[in-house]
Parts: C-alpha cells; structure tokens; sequence
C-alpha cells in the first residue's frame, strides 16, 4: 500500500502521540503526600495541555508561574503561549518581529534558513530567512527552552521568551499538547484540491443569494483555470509559482451549496449530513436573512472556519473562535449611537434621551446594541418607549413624546414607515435637538428625506460614503465579466468579493499548512485593508467582527443630494 508523505507524516505523528500518553500513564504520575495521583487519559492529557497553552492554567487549576527577562516573576496566565505562538502554533508576523512555530511536528525537524521547494518563493523565502538554523528538538532539549530559555544550540532566548517553572506531569502534558499542535491535515484538503462550502438558508430573496455567491464562484474559477494554465504555459507557471509556491498553485477549489430548509431547529441535522458527505476546510460566505446561530454554533464544535456570512444578526461572543463576521450587525448601529451622543453629552444639559423602538428583531437589536453601550458610559439611562406590532409611529405620537419627555435627543428605531412622522418636525417649537434614525433601517426612504427637514434628521450609516465607493466599483464589474449589475445587489456583490479577497490573500500566507487555526490566525496578522464598502476591514488577534464602527449622517441638500458625514468613524 502506497502511503503519501503527509499520510505518513500523520501517522508518525499518532504514533509518537501514543508513545508520550504511554510515558504519561505508567513513569511520570508522581506522589502527593504519599498517594499516587490517577494516571490520565488522552482526552485529560488534550483537555489540561491546550488550558495551559491557551490560558496559562495547571492541571490543578492554579496559575502557571512564569519569568520574563530571566527573573522578573509573573503569572503564566498574563504571559500565555497563544499570545505569541498563537492558537495554531504556526507563529506569527508583526512587521519585522517573527514568533517561530511552537507545534511539535516543525519542532522535532531541523530548522534551515529556507523551506524545500521553495526557495524561490518570495514569501517562504523572506519568512524563513529571518528564522537562526536550529537542530531539531527532543523532549529533553524542548523542556529546557519551557524552563530554562535555552535552546538546542545553546542560545539564551530569555530576552524574548517568557520561561515557565515547569517540570515532571506538567511538563510532559504540555509537550505532549504541542504534538497534537496543526499535525494532521485538515479536512477538506487533499494533494490535488481544497473544499468550501456556502450555506444559504431557503427562502432568502433569490437576487440577494446569487449576488453573494458571484464574487465567490468567480475566484473559485480563476483560481482553478490558474491551477490548469499553469501546466501548460511556463509564463503562468513561473507567475503562479513565485506568487502562490508549487503546492497551492496545482491545487483547484471547490465550492459546494449546503441549502437549509426547513425551521432552524433542523439545520444542526442538515448540516451535519453535509459535512459526513463531503467534509470541507471552510464554509465561505453564506447567507440568511433571519437565524444564523445554528450554523455559528455547527462550526464551532466541529471547530470550521465561516468566513463573512452576509447575516444582519451575527451571534455575539467574546470568545467564540470559528466564525468572522463583517460587524456586529445591526445592533452595530445601536452602539455606535450611544458612543456618538456621549461625546455631546454635556450639551444636552440633564434632559432626557428617549429611544422609541419597533418590536421587531431588527428594531429591538438596535435598541439593546444602544442600550448596552449607554450603560458604559454611566450616565442616566435613555427613557425607552417600545412600539408594539400593527403600532403606528404617527405625527401625534411623536408630538406626544415630545411634550410629554421635552427630550434633548429622540432616537427612532423604525423601517421607512415612521419617516411621515416627522414631516412636522420643523414646526414643533421645543423639538429635540438631536433626532436620530437607522439608515439600514429606513432603507431607501433615506434617499427621499424633504429638504426642509434634511438639517433636522440625523442617520448611523455604516458604511463608506457612496460618494467615496464608487472607486471600488471596478470590483463589481470584474466579477460580473461583463454583465449588467442591474439584476444583483451590489452591496451583497462587494461583501462577498471582501471575502473572497480575504480567502486569497490568507491561503497566499499559509506557507503550505492548511489548518484551519492557522487560517484564522493569519487573517488575524493582516493589516486592516481597504476594501469596498467598509471604511476599514481588519481583524487583530482573537478579534470576529471585520467593521468596527459607524458614521452618523445627514442627507445633503439639492435634487441629487449626498450623504455629508457628521461624525469620524465612530468605533468600538
């Protein structure tokens, strides 16, 4: 039986897995007061090394003790491996500084200043070069970088390295935890071919789904006619060489459509048989206009990679790994509100803030994201007022608010719908001198403001200017090859090519090893980039929402009139 290198390479890896387990169980169980401590499982020996490597926590619960510049004591847990070798143990890249790999597989290897096969990479090349040649590790040596901060060559790495008081059990779960470090491949994943999905939930408007899946279709093709030029044309060859490297070059893409049907109670059982058909590396995009968390919560206990579902209610979490979104939907709005009237606060000289809400999911994600950022801040909370279903938002009932409230800002979480009521805001002699609305919400009757009340009415918007994005408009006619834009959203056209663009740039990054940690962690590393529609995109270490913020707007005057900023980028 044939056995590839990277099949080989795994199983050498359980191997050598089970081998350190066995040396667990039977010599390195110490004494405690006399009685020998239980012998642990593998599952316990996984468990308690990715708590140290992640948390910098011991087995017993107590904090890892820990140096810093050979002899300055500190916790383990504010000096944590991940912090530096990051969750996939594939090491990072700040500028200049490089963290090395800390995974056992690149550690019991020889390092040399290039990667074979690659030499003439660019991007392997400039990585590798600024890495010292090192013999490979052992245990013994691999223990004595942990504690002692010296290398197999004998160099001091106390500068740059915290070193942990570690020894016996702890040492060894922990250097078995860094075996199991990105060992073997990641599904979806084979010599010839890496496998996407795109989830999109039945019933989502047909337009809104074929704009996002566009962008997406397009660079699985461009990247797969590449693959097929480069075998014949040296010219695309030596291109795609030098800008891909050899292995990710030949690979071709796939992109299969996981449709969910049905209530959402039933998705976690559609999706699980998808993936038993066809395990994929990472589900690309997606869409659905109400429910998300059941796949959010699929991918993170089958620990996938969703990159950038289009979703107005992304799941909120900080500390769930497996899922970037463009922002925190929404709510975003909310947040960013509360950040923009805090600034002014002391203009509003004690009067109230009154926020109106429709009960609705969208009205009522608004209000919570306002809610919860207010509270932050300390002052007074806002007097909320909820409209309930078939509630209309009329002329008088905005009358009333304000004669009853005299606000000083009134902020109005309604669709298009709640715009005719302020057709005589102007006359109202005590009007608030804020009044603010969701520019996602109202929709398009943004655009239809009267002119007399445009000085009145203020907008969250987050997004870039339409006036300031119409230079990426080049994007959307480079996926469209040709075709009209009329019949797609060009605001779902541009999110999905964010994601496309993220995925080539990351995979270009990977330097070969397709594990799905490390495919978060290098999005994680990338500078914040200057995509279409966003003002800014990027994602620091550990961080899941792509848009960070918010203008506030007000509609210009004229026929044709502009959004006109009223705020900076009003961020987190």
């Amino acid at each position: 039986m044939k056995i590839s290198s990277q099949n080989f390479s795994a199983f050498m890896t359980r191997i050598a897995m089970a081998h350190l387990v066995l040396l667990l169980l039977l010599a390195w169980a110490p004494r405690s007061h006399g009685a020998e401590q239980p012998a642990l499982s593998a599952e316990e020996i996984q468990k308690f090394g990715e708590r140290m490597y992640r948390e910098g926590i011991l087995p017993s619960g107590e904090p890892m003790k820990a140096f810093v510049s050979g002899d300055v004591p500190v916790l383990g847990s504010s000096f944590t491996c991940i912090s530096c070798h990051l969750r996939s143990g594939l090491g990072s890249v700040e500028g200049q500084v490089i963290t090395p790999p800390t995974n056992g597989r690149i550690l019991y290897e020889p390092r040399e200043p290039f990667i074979k096969g690659y030499v003439h990479v660019p991007s392997f090349h400039n990585y590798a070069v600024d890495l010292p040649p090192r013999p490979a590790y052992t245990d013994e040596s691999l223990a004595e970088l942990i504690s002692g901060g010296i290398d197999p060559t004998g160099r001091s790495v106390v500068k740059v390295m915290p070193i942990y008081d570690l020894e016996g059990r702890d040492m060894a779960i922990l250097i078995a935890y860094l075996k199991t470090l990105s060992a073997e491949q990641a599904p979806g994943v084979t010599e010839a071919e890496i496998k996407f999905a795109t989830v999109i939930v039945e019933g989502t408007d047909p337009v809104a789904v074929e704009s996002m899946l566009v962008p997406l279709e397009f660079g699985v093709s461009r990247k797969n006619s590449l693959a097929t030029a480069s075998t014949t044309n040296d010219r695309v060859a030596r291109m795609g060489y030098n800008m891909l490297g050899p292995d990710l070059l030949q690979k071709k893409f796939s992109l299969a459509r996981w449709i969910l049907k049905g209530p959402s109670s039933t998705w976690r059982a559609q999706l699980d048989a998808y993936y038993q058909a066809e395990p994929v590396f990472a589900l690309l995009g997606g869409i659905s206009e109400g429910d998300w968390e059941p796949v959010h919560r699929f991918c993170e206990e089958n620990r996938i990679p969703n990159l950038l579902p289009i979703v107005d209610y992304p799941v909120i979490s900080d500390h769930d790994w497996y899922t970037l979104y463009f922002s925190r939907g929404v709510r975003q709005e909310g947040e960013s509100a509360a950040r923009y009237l805090h600034g002014m606060y002391d203009l509003f000289a004690g009067r109230a803030i009154v926020q109106v809400s429709r009960d609705s999911r969208k009205g009522q994600a608004l209000a919570d994201g306002f809610r919860e950022a207010w509270a932050e801040t300390k002052h007074p909370a806002a007097v909320d007022i909820i409209l309930k279903e078939g509630e209309q938002f009329s002329p008088e009932r905005l009358q009333q608010i304000i004669a009853e409230q005299k606000p000083a800002v009134l902020i109005v979480w309604d669709d298009a719908s709640a715009m005719a009521a302020f057709a005589g805001l102007s006359a109202i002699a005590d009007r608030p001198g804020v009044v603010l609305a969701s520019g996602t919400y109202v929709g398009k009757a943004l655009w239809t403001v009267p002119e007399p009340l445009r000085d009145l009415l203020f907008f969250t918007y987050p997004y870039r200017l339409p006036q300031d994005d119409v230079r990426f408009d080049l994007a959307v006619r480079k996926v469209l090859l040709g075709k009209p834009a009329d019949p797609y959203d060009t605001k779902l056209i541009k999110q999905s090519y964010i994601a496309n663009e993220l995925l080539g740039d990351a995979l270009m990054e990977m330097r070969g090893e397709y594990f799905r940690d490390f495919f978060f962690d290098v999005i994680g590393m990338m500078p914040d980039e200057y995509f279409p529609l966003y003002e800014r995109v990027g994602f620091g270490p550990g961080q899941r929402y792509a848009s960070k913020g918010c203008f506030i707007v007000q509609l210009g005057k004229g026929e044709k009139p502009l959004l006109e900023r009223r705020s900076e980028w009003v961020t987190r």
